[in-house]
């Protein structure tokens, strides 16, 4: 399997194109804030043909070049019903404050093409099959991405804002639960292989073995629900 990424826009959030191989098909998880030209240099650079947009959740620094990315190719958006209003409305998703401090200067919609995620469904896109997660916590549409493991190749995780590397999403906007995202962790996380790479919405790669050994958060996810003061990463 094929994965080119990149940190996108004002937030840093993971823009990733997935792909069987170079020069084939693929599909872009979360082109968010600043990501159209991002995405448009790695589809050049490898010779890749979008057939789908991804989206782990609706907050706007996940989902901000959405319109331009799928109008540019004429290829549908993936999202969890319970977050599709942001795509039209995200100032709802941050907050009354915060959103309009964020949206004056961003301009988002609907694309043409909106198809709904559903928990366990398998997505048979690009030559992929990814095994969606609903993983409620961060915001309440959210959700995550898995590959099969095939042969010596790992299986990976794209994982929004569930899980960071030695960290989760924060809970402490509309639509935030942190009771929830423990549930989320310890359903859709825990029973991964340690193998299991683990592709997030912001910061650098990691594995769930690395996780299961080093992160609080998934570490209390294994035992009784209830955790510390949530970080404020991610939006």
């Amino acid at each position: 399997m094929f994965v080119a990424g990149f940190p996108a826009g004002a937030w840093g959030t993971n823009c990733y194109l997935v792909a069987p191989a170079a020069g084939e098909e693929c599909v872009i998880v979360d082109p968010g804030h600043e990501a159209t030209q991002g995405v448009e240099d790695l589809i050049r650079e490898h010779r890749l043909k979008p057939v789908a947009v991804l989206l782990t959740h609706g907050h706007i620094d996940h989902i901000a070049s959405v319109v331009p990315v799928c109008g540019a190719r004429g290829v549908p958006a993936w999202i969890h019903p319970e977050d599709r209003y942001m795509m039209a409305d995200p100032a709802r998703g941050l907050g009354r404050a915060l959103g309009q401090q964020i949206m004056g200067s961003i301009t988002v919609g609907e694309p043409d093409d909106v198809r709904e995620l559903t928990d366990g469904a398998v997505l048979e896109l690009a030559g992929l099959n990814l095994t969606v997660d609903h993983a409620p916590g961060h915001t309440k549409g959210s959700v995550t991405f898995r590959t099969p493991s095939q042969d010596d190749i790992p299986p990976v995780l794209f994982s929004g804002d569930l899980l960071f590397a030695g960290s989760v999403g924060r809970t402490d906007l509309p639509g935030g639960d942190s009771e929830a995202i423990m549930r989320s962790l310890a359903r859709v996380c825990l029973p991964l292989d340690d193998a299991t790479v683990v592709l997030s919405g912001h910061g650098g790669q990691t594995t769930i073995g690395r996780e299961r050994a080093t992160n609080p958060y998934l570490q209390q996810a294994a035992g009784a629900l209830g955790a510390p003061a949530f970080p404020r990463r991610g939006m």
